[in-house]
């Protein structure tokens, strides 16, 4: 990867340095996809996990962050924030899903969101196994593949089908999230859980899904995917704010019928 010629950051450039990133981590989680070697290690609690993949893709995104913006800040899912009070801001999830990478399951991702002054500019989403790259500039509409994507025109329940998600202290709370399924379930066409929160947001903006909805997220989970759906037209933001990122994403038909059910 080339550095920047200018002091000023061309966001083309920049989106074109994350998509290099994304797709240097899917090789090293696709080189120990079903491998048996991941090293798999607990954070919080047996729910939470980290393996060989997410770390080492991790290392392998800042590094190259340092090397071309040394001068931008780092907030990711392993090593913590190291933003201070830098303008620029990369917001990374080196493997989201990383319970489905672990049990063998296709449906992870690596998300990168670049803020400027707390904005949310471009966004990086990328499914390895999948093959599967959602991209967008604010400002400019999203992609997928490089074809643009648009949220769907669903605008009932009962045509529509919807994610969610359950927090990892899942076990040790009520507030899990079961209240909003026993509402939700028996009004929509299909609920389905994919665990990897920024697929489940591109899929919104891909028109793949109609909705989603999960508590307890974190800044990394949702920094490229929330802007991802608002390009692609959807509607994204929070159904509450006591309980980490509490993130809704929506076609725009469907919403006022979703997010009433949400609590």
């Amino acid at each position: 990867m080339n550095a920047p010629e200018t002091a000023g950051i061309d966001k083309q450039a920049l989106l074109a340095h994350a998509m290099e990133m994304a797709r240097e981590a899917a090789r090293i989680q696709l080189k120990y996809f079903r491998s048996g070697d991941l090293d798999i290690r607990t954070k919080h609690g047996e729910a939470d996990i980290v393996t060989r993949a997410d770390r080492e893709s991790e290392q392998a995104i800042t590094d190259a962050i340092r090397s071309l913006y040394p001068d931008h800040g780092i907030l990711a899912e392993e090593s913590g924030d190291n933003s201070g009070n830098a303008e620029w801001v990369w917001v990374i999830d080196p493997l989201d899903g990383t319970t489905n990478y672990a049990a063998g399951l296709p449906l992870f991702a690596v998300s990168i969101g670049i803020r400027h002054r707390g904005e949310t500019v471009c966004g990086v989403v990328y499914a390895p196994y999948l093959n599967e790259m959602f991209t967008a500039i604010a400002g400019h509409g999203a992609q997928l593949n490089g074809r643009e994507i648009h949220a769907s025109a669903c605008d009932r329940l009962d045509r529509a089908v919807v994610s969610t998600g359950f927090p990892v202290d899942k076990a040790e709370t009520s507030d899990n999230n079961l209240d909003n399924v026993a509402r939700v379930l028996p009004r929509v066409r299909g609920l389905r859980r994919l665990g990897a929160a920024s697929l489940d947001l591109c899929y919104v903006a891909a028109g793949i899904l109609d909705g989603y909805w999960e508590m307890g997220l974190h800044e990394w989970d949702v920094c490229a995917g929330e802007l991802i759906v608002r390009e692609a037209g959807g509607m994204a933001g929070l159904f509450r704010e006591d309980r980490g990122i509490s993130q809704y994403a929506a076609a725009p038909g469907l919403l006022p019928h979703l997010l009433p059910l949400l609590h």
